[in-house]
């Protein structure tokens, strides 16, 4: 039965965390090589239109810089300071988004009403279930969670715990002084003006454009394009650590530099694949992130009380599996409503013909 159970636990655990690391850094594939493709045009316009590469060639280009990168990382360890740079631009291109909102202030004919936009309470009740998946996900945690165990390991004499609870609250005092001050200013600038599908990155290169200068516009892609790469090495990592481990287990050696170099290579022309055969994946953020949001506010709890095994009924058991029960609840809550909400949108399924 002890058997099973850690075969059981594996699977739970490490199929979510590998298929949303793959996921995640599709993800960044796209929106780094679009925004690459972006700043080429905002730099070179004129020479541009000559000999354009296509979308798909900068998803190459963004793959083939991520790749280089990853051979200087052996570890998560070793990515701490591509984590500190990536939260560095992340919070760079927020401020300056939400200063420029400010500054230029709200544009003509700005609408606040949620009826101009949802006609239904149907279309209310989506839309609430969608604003608290973009929260949930965005404060899943799941790079910090990895980078805590990478860097701040716990051992049997020395547990890590006071200082992963520091760094988890550091993590979410920033990720919160970026976006809470971004949406707010956003939404009063703009209103029901931004584009409904696409993100930041579709509201830069259309409505944000023209409220700002071509310097300034060009460093907010090129803090974008590095937050992509850096943040591809962290979610990354995790498959990478595990292939090699398998190899290691398999061929009872240490997994020899070109080995390593081969799984980057093999995993980043996995991910590129996907990425151009799947282009439209941004708009499925919602239900991949949610599908594995009970590994941040579900599973931790459950495991509590499996590792720790406090008296049955006792307050802190009770607690800990309201936790659990209610993370893995909100975890369907938003995979349903991201459902709800492509159903009613649509979904333009452009597979193999990256925009």
């Amino acid at each position: 039965m002890t058997f099973v159970g850690v075969k059981l636990g594996k699977l739970l655990a490490i199929f979510p965390i590998m298929y949303l690391s793959g996921g995640t850094c599709v993800m960044f594939i796209i929106t780094g090589g679009g925004t690459m493709k972006l700043f080429y045009q905002l730099l070179c316009w004129d020479c541009s239109s000559k000999h354009p590469l296509t979308t798909t060639e900068w998803f190459l280009v963004f793959i083939t810089l991520a790749i280089l990168v990853s051979l200087f990382c052996a570890n998560l360890h070793s990515v701490a300071l591509m984590s500190f740079l990536g939260a560095t631009m992340a919070v760079g291109y927020c401020t300056i988004l939400w200063i420029v909102f400010v500054a230029k202030g709200k544009v003509d004919g700005v609408v606040y009403d949620p009826s101009e936009a949802v006609s239904s309470e149907s279309g209310r009740i989506r839309s609430i279930f969608n604003a608290l998946g973009i929260i949930a996900v965005a404060f899943r945690g799941h790079n910090v969670v990895l980078e805590i165990q990478g860097t701040m390991p716990s051992t049997p004499n020395r547990s890590s715990s006071k200082f992963m609870l520091k760094g988890v609250v550091a993590s979410y005092l920033i990720i919160a002084m970026c976006f809470f001050p971004l949406a707010i200013a956003g939404y009063w600038a703009f209103g029901n003006k931004l584009p409904i599908n696409g993100g930041v990155l579709v509201a830069i290169s259309t409505t944000l454009s023209y409220h700002m200068s071509k310097p300034l516009l060009g460093l907010i892609y090129m803090q974008i394009i590095i937050s992509c790469v850096t943040a591809f090495q962290i979610y990354s990592m995790v498959v990478y650590d595990n292939l090699e481990r398998v190899y290691a287990s398999r061929a009872k050696h240490e997994c020899p530099k070109l080995v390593r170099m081969g799984i980057r290579i093999f995993f980043g022309g996995l991910t590129f694949f996907i990425s151009v055969a799947f282009p439209f994946l941004p708009s499925l953020a919602l239900i991949i992130g949610g599908i594995s949001l009970h590994l941040t506010f579900g599973y931790p709890c459950l495991m509590w009380i499996a590792i720790k095994r406090p008296p049955m009924k006792s307050a802190k058991w009770w607690l800990n599996l309201a936790l659990g029960c209610l993370g893995t609840a909100l975890s369907v809550l938003v995979v349903l409503g991201a459902v709800w909400n492509l159903v009613c949108r649509g979904l333009d399924a452009n597979f193999f013909h990256p925009r």
